[in-house]
């Protein structure tokens, strides 16, 4: 039984190797979208920022995997097997996910499909334990609600922040640029590029 043990985790390297460059690659894209579609500069100069993005994201960023170890569901509620079917889950959706978005173009976050993967397989495993005949029974047992809550209303306010913000910016830029626009920019385009 021990050795399929190590077989899923010679998978999950194989995965987690995968699902690095598709992260990376998710991150690359959602980089060069707007730029390359709205030709803000040489295609050139656009790989290399972006390259340059992605290299300061990799270097400086730290807790993904915090969200796993503290985050939607209890651990110590699974048995091994079930942890390492939790895992090998996510990382199974999350590089079929990210590749199929990044395949149609479509931008997605890899920090939200990896808190609904984990989310999802929790679930999925506690209901499960809780069908066979588990005596605790109950699914606040197995999932941090409040912690997931937490997250996801995150995730739904910044959203909300962004749309909001971008559309009152929107506005005021219209509103500063959209007439004799030739004028105004010289004075404030600048500034207003500053600022930006």
């Amino acid at each position: 039984m021990e050795s399929i043990y190590f077989i899923f985790v010679i998978f999950l390297f194989i995965l987690a190797i995968s699902d690095l460059i598709v992260g990376v690659s998710n991150d690359a894209v959602n980089f060069l979208n707007s730029a390359v579609g709205s030709r803000a500069a040489t295609f050139r100069i656009i790989m290399l920022i972006a390259a340059f993005g992605v290299l300061v994201g990799t270097v400086f960023s730290g807790g993904m995997m915090e969200v796993a170890r503290s985050g939607v569901f209890y651990p110590e509620k699974f048995s091994f097997a079930h942890i390492m079917i939790i895992f090998l889950a996510v990382m199974i959706t999350d590089v079929i996910l990210l590749d199929t978005f990044n395949t149609i173009g479509f931008p997605t976050s890899t920090t939200v499909s990896l808190v609904f993967e984990l989310l999802g397989a929790a679930v999925a495993i506690a209901v499960i334990q809780i069908s066979q005949g588990d005596p605790a029974g109950i699914l606040g047992d197995y999932i941090n609600s409040g912690k997931a809550f937490a997250i996801i209303s995150g995730i739904l306010v910044s959203v909300i922040i962004a749309f909001t913000s971008g559309t009152i910016i929107q506005y005021i830029t219209r509103l500063i640029f959209s007439f004799d626009y030739e004028k105004k920019l010289k004075y404030l385009g600048g500034l207003f590029g500053g600022v930006a």
